[in-house]
């Protein structure tokens, strides 16, 4: 498809043309078609072994490559965007959502800075989400990876309010042999760990603190923690409360950490990875009453807000101090008065990231196609189905309920066989038609039902309780021959 002079433009457009609306065409047709498809089946070894193939010096046809795709990568992804997904927390996309992500890739933006409109687009969304969380009207945010890398970067923006900007120069020689400590609970995600541990801090400091029956951190135990540092010489300046456990869909309260965070002077964040986005729902946003009130906030676009991957973000009520933990003078990034390197905003001042793809547009386009009512009924209607699933594993005497249901997430099981869950989980999976996964609670191995996609539906709900059911006996008929 080169040119003579290097460029890498097709020499006919015209069929260029024609092979994309071909490519377009078919991703519409698998959209379409998902409950037609199997939802996860395993690369045969054959398969696997074409993507040992050498390095490709030589030019391949647009058509064959894309016959490949067809063939040997779009039948075998993990499935998440199949209404039968509900292995893991993870949106099922939309059309609107694809398209977006083509229109990015064609303009080629990158969002490290400078004066363009893809920085104007990035900007508008901080502001409506700072208008959906209620936070100042100035805060500061972002778009990253995923969660993982906006709490990482809340843990370094926590570490600069503690210790000064003089922390990025100096280290933590600046605490004056004073211990950073964080605070968390049990049931939190363990990439607050990994945010301790990357931030140079040790995943040492960080405390896990207990939960009480609903899984939510313990405040009592909370103080207590806090105060035992402090008689110990340490200095405590971060309390992250979770918007939706991992395990189970659990809510912290989000006012009683706010209050003591406020009480003890330090940064009150929130992982609301997929919870966050409960603020759309009617359902849902009365339980995330306080997460106002945070210093920082992280969530995912790319869970329930159903947008592709991936399109994490970091919202923060303190622009200063986000600026402060991450801008860097440097001669090629100078800011000018006017040209294309004008511009007050840049979002390489307020992360890890110098070069930046266009996330903002799919979320921009996501946000006005749908509008957040109905991306909220969609929240709540997920909602609506780990009901329905929790009320008829109740009402099944070989299955049981084993944690309460608060948000999307339903855990349960054979009743007395807990050594059968994890390979009923893997069955399914392998069946193609329902993918649930398995986590631990007290003790116990669960399948665990994440119900995110807005595709899911009723019927998959009755699927997955059928099928486990059919699974169990099986076993029980193999175990007693």
């Amino acid at each position: 498809m080169g040119q003579p002079d290097g460029s890498l433009d097709p020499d006919d457009w015209r069929d260029l043309r024609a092979q994309g609306h071909r490519m377009l065409d078919d991703m519409f047709d698998h959209l379409e078609h998902l409950r037609d498809q199997p939802l996860w089946q395993a690369p045969t070894p054959d398969m696997r072994r074409r993507f040992r193939a050498d390095l490709p010096w030589d030019p391949q046809d647009l058509t064959a490559v894309h016959s490949q795709f067809l063939a040997d990568i779009a039948p075998y992804s993990s499935g998440n965007a199949h209404p039968g997904f509900m292995g893991w927390v993870q949106g099922g996309g939309t059309p609107v959502g694809m398209l977006a992500e083509m229109l990015a890739a064609g303009l080629n933006a990158n969002l490290g800075g400078r004066d363009h409109m893809p920085i104007e687009v990035e900007r508008q969304v901080v502001n409506w989400m700072a208008e959906l969380f209620d936070f100042p009207r100035d805060a500061s945010g972002l778009f990253l990876t995923g969660t993982s890398q906006a709490n990482m970067c809340a843990v370094l923006i926590a570490r600069t309010r503690a210790l000064g900007p003089q922390v990025r120069t100096g280290g933590l020689a600046q605490a004056e042999g004073r211990r950073l400590i964080a605070y968390t609970s049990r049931a939190a995600h363990n990439c607050i760990a990994r945010a301790m541990d990357m931030a140079g801090l040790g995943s040492d400091s960080l405390r896990l603190i207990e939960t009480d029956a609903r899984d939510r951190m313990s405040l009592p135990a909370l103080q207590r923690a806090i105060a035992a540092d402090r008689a110990a010489g340490f200095k405590p300046f971060l309390v992250v409360g979770t918007a939706g456990t991992v395990d189970i869909g659990a809510i912290d309260d989000l006012e009683g950490l706010a209050r003591i965070a406020q009480r003890e002077d330090i940064a009150f964040h929130v992982d609301g990875a997929f919870g966050a986005l409960g603020m759309m729902s009617p359902k849902v946003a009365p339980r995330l009453a306080g997460i106002e009130l945070a210093d920082s906030l992280a969530f995912d676009f790319h869970k329930w807000g159903q947008v592709p991957y991936d399109a994490g973000f970091l919202l923060v009520r303190d622009p200063a101090l986000h600026r402060a933990t991450f801008a860097s003078e440097a001669a090629y990034l100078r800011h000018a008065e006017r040209g294309l390197a004008g511009g007050d905003w840049w979002p390489c001042d307020l992360g890890p990231d110098l070069s930046r793809g266009f996330r903002a547009l799919k979320v921009w386009f996501t946000l006005k196609t749908y509008g957040l009512d109905a991306l909220g009924a969609a929240i709540g209607r997920t909602c609506d189905l780990a009901e329905a699933l929790a009320a008829r594993v109740a009402a099944e005497p070989a299955l049981e309920l084993l944690a309460p249901v608060q948000l999307n997430i339903v855990c349960f099981g054979l009743r007395g066989r807990d050594d059968l869950n994890a390979a009923i989980a893997a069955d399914l999976q392998e069946g193609g038609r329902i993918a649930p996964s398995t986590t631990t609670i007290a003790g116990r191995t669960a399948i665990r039902a994440a119900i995110v996609n807005h595709r899911t539906g009723p019927q998959d709900i009755e699927a997955l309780v059928d099928q486990t059911l059919a699974l169990g006996r099986a076993a029980g008929l193999r175990m007693a021959s």
